[in-house]
């Protein structure tokens, strides 16, 4: 069933394809063609397009585009059947016309365009205005000049199997406020777009609201319908967060620093929100969402691990060799650190020593399930979260083998996000899992996930270990200059295929714990860290 809107005109219910599965059917048609432009009697060209052949191929298409000829315009892309679905659902489906294209300076085969037309649905009219691109190829079987057929030809935003519609909205739109009662809005807060999209799918109805007009695009998958134009305002329900407007709007800039970044802030004392933010070249709430091997952040889990199990405490042993062999593998350092035979547990947590968990994990009582039973059970990882909106509670699976001394440093099965993290970094200072959450569950009854939490002595002893890394360890230059009662995890994540780690870091100050993960970002103080100060210094 469709999300989002009520279409009052469906011409298209089947998926857009952007294959070459419709590439076939015109080449087809295109060489039993006489049209002097490579069909029968002349030589089929090849290399790149001519200037003049772009030129012409683009005025051609933006002409018959513009005239709302689907069928004609998409005979001059390399996909007419995916083409023809998506302009024709242009008018039809998104009631989209009056339009304008007026094609920019033109770089290579590409040909940039700017776009202005008129939206209009019930009596309602809005322009619509957008900027787009285009290039030109070579025809793989015709040798003729064609537009490269992307969704994003029709609008930027569009990606595979996505649709335009207008329509009155299903879900009425949310005036989502921060818990000082400001308004959250995408124009302030631009990484909150999708989950300001997730909470009104999920209480606009119940937030009071009546629905609007709009254009959206409608995702193939259950991603929240992306509003883009609105026509009719209708009444915005009025719906409470968690979120703390100081805290978001640094954590916007912070993340602003570094690509693919993303970070979240919670309140220890409660398990509220306080930011969310990503900056990511898609729409996907990786703060939340997100599936990544934690690096040595997971220490902290490890370190309760042995604590609780009585194998070592914070001024315990936990020496620190050069390397490690578990079961036939051999485990590192970070390149530069000084081995420490004598070393306490509290010395190699805060200089994030690998080899030295790595070497305590075959200490009795220790299993295979001692590390997952710990996350689960104490900091309430994999518990069936219930934010308010979609998210991952973590995952550390009970394994055998290398992956198990793996999985104590954050790297083998584990897989986490910032949400889950900062979360971590609250029980551990704390002793109490409070699982997090963006709404309160008064407003719809939902039943928080629950953990017993750690022992008093086991938390102190965390706290005190974090504290030390903040201000003697690795994490020392990140938080340099923060006030207050802080302490810290770095992490830095090795993923197959890349050059460069992941980053992680992961801290508190006073009442609120933050978490950043950045992708390729290096070591974790060296993009996650400072991402994490910068919202923590927003705490005040």
């Amino acid at each position: 069933m469709a999300k989002g809107v009520k279409v009052a005109v469906v011409s298209t219910v089947f998926a857009v394809m952007v294959g070459g599965a419709g590439y076939g059917a015109y080449n087809f048609v295109s060489a039993m063609s006489d049209d002097g432009s490579g069909g029968v009697g002349e030589a089929k060209r090849s290399g790149p397009p001519t200037a003049d052949e772009i030129a012409k191929t683009s005025k051609d298409f933006f002409a018959a585009w513009e005239k709302g000829d689907a069928a004609s315009a998409a005979a001059l892309t390399n996909n007419n059947t995916a083409a023809e679905v998506l302009l024709a659902a242009y008018g039809t489906d998104a009631h989209i016309g009056d339009l304008r294209i007026t094609p920019g300076k033109t770089a290579g085969a590409t040909v940039p365009y700017s776009v202005k037309a008129t939206v209009s649905y019930d009596g309602k009219s809005k322009p619509l205005a957008y900027k787009s691109k285009l290039t030109v190829v070579r025809g793989v079987t015709t040798g003729k000049a064609l537009v490269d057929w992307q969704p994003s030809l029709v609008y930027p935003k569009l990606q595979r199997d996505d649709r335009l519609v207008t329509g009155e909205s299903a879900n009425p739109a949310i005036e989502a406020v921060a818990r000082d009662g400001s308004v959250l809005t995408k124009e302030k807060y631009p990484s909150l777009g999708p989950v300001l999209d997730a909470l009104r799918e999920k209480y606009g109805a119940e937030a009071g609201g009546t629905p609007g007009i709009e254009l959206v695009i409608k995702h193939p998958d259950q991603t929240p319908d992306t509003s883009l134009l609105t026509l009719s305002e209708g009444k915005a329900g009025k719906l409470e967060t968690t979120l703390s407007a100081t805290a978001q709007a640094a954590a916007e800039k912070a993340v602003k620093l570094y690509g693919q970044s993303s970070v979240v802030a919670v309140k220890p004392s409660t398990g509220e929100v306080l930011a969310v933010a990503n900056n990511r070249t898609d729409a996907f709430n990786a703060a939340f969402e997100g599936t990544k091997a934690p690096g040595s952040t997971m220490k902290i889990i490890t370190a309760a691990m042995l604590i609780d199990n009585g194998v070592t405490s914070m001024n315990g042993p936990a020496p620190c060799p050069p390397d490690a062999v578990w079961q036939g593998q051999t485990f590192k350092n970070l390149t530069g650190m000084e081995p420490n035979e004598g070393a306490s547990l509290a010395n190699s947590f805060m200089r994030s020593c690998n080899t030295a968990f790595i070497k305590l994990i075959d200490e009795k009582p220790l299993t295979d399930e001692s590390l997952t039973l710990e996350a689960q059970n104490r900091f309430g990882i994999g518990e069936d979260w219930k934010t308010g909106i979609v998210s991952f509670d973590g995952k550390v699976p009970a394994v055998s083998g290398p992956d198990r001394a793996a999985n104590a440093i954050g790297q083998g099965q584990v897989q986490m996000n910032p949400l889950n993290m900062a979360s971590v970094t609250a029980t551990a200072i704390t002793g109490a899992f409070r699982q997090p959450y963006l709404v309160s569950p008064k407003l719809d009854d939902r039943e928080l996930a629950t953990a017993k939490g750690l022992p008093y002595n086991t938390a102190s002893q965390l706290k005190q270990m974090m504290r030390l890394t903040a201000t003697q360890g690795t994490a020392d230059k990140a938080m340099a200059g923060l006030s207050g009662d802080i302490g810290a995890k770095t992490g830095s994540a090795e993923v197959d295929g890349q050059q460069v780690s992941n980053s992680w870091f992961t801290g508190f100050r006073n009442d609120m714990a933050a978490a950043a993960m950045t992708e390729e970002g290096g070591h974790g103080g060296d993009a996650a860290g400072p991402i994490v100060a910068a919202v923590l210094r927003a705490a005040g």
